[in-house]
């Protein structure tokens, strides 16, 4: 955010975002394992980080991953919620590269750190610990593959957006900024 105080606008924004994730996450996701699932859920996430920063990012990705648990089955674990927090604040502290020059690279290295640290690493460490039926290095495998994919269809789908102006148009972004 360019200035101190968040504004009506931008607190509306980010919990459409945050409400944006709890729908990609819970809603709309292949899940072939309960421990395995094929989403879009970081895209408002990340989209948080890049319009208004790292604090804005992480919240966007706290509340949506706790409101999400609503409606799962699984329950709240504040475990589970450090990845999208560092998805949030991954991409506000790296916006700076997409601020420079808009390219889908860009936007995928905005938040690659977070996904490798915290979603692979990080969640596969806990999910091997709470569900034992596993080791480490079998979800490290399964979920660095999933990320993989889903980090570059996330990447696509952010860089369009952006792309296609829709945040100029909306008066949150300056391309020239």
């Amino acid at each position: 955010m360019s200035n101190a105080r968040m504004t009506t606008k931008t607190l509306v924004t980010l919990a459409l975002l945050a409400a944006a994730e709890v729908v990609l996450a819970r809603f709309i996701v292949p899940m072939p394992s309960p421990t395995l699932r094929f989403s879009v859920e970081a895209v408002p996430i990340i989209v948080a980080g890049l319009l208004f920063g790292p604090l804005a990012g992480g919240c966007v990705g706290v509340v949506g991953d706790a409101v999400g648990c609503l409606f799962s089955a699984y329950g709240y674990n504040p475990v589970f919620a450090v990845p999208p927090l560092m998805i949030g604040v991954c991409a506000g502290l790296l916006r700076f590269l997409v601020q420079k020059k808009l390219s889908y690279f860009r936007v995928l290295l905005t938040f690659l750190p977070a996904v490798a640290l915290g979603s692979v690493l990080w969640q596969s460490w806990w999910l091997a610990f709470f569900y034992g039926s596993h080791s480490f290095v079998w979800f490290l495998g399964a979920r660095a593959l999933q990320f993989a994919v889903t980090s570059l269809i996330n990447a696509g789908i952010v860089y369009g957006l952006f792309k296609s102006r829709v945040f100029e148009h909306l008066g949150l972004w300056n391309s020239e900024s």
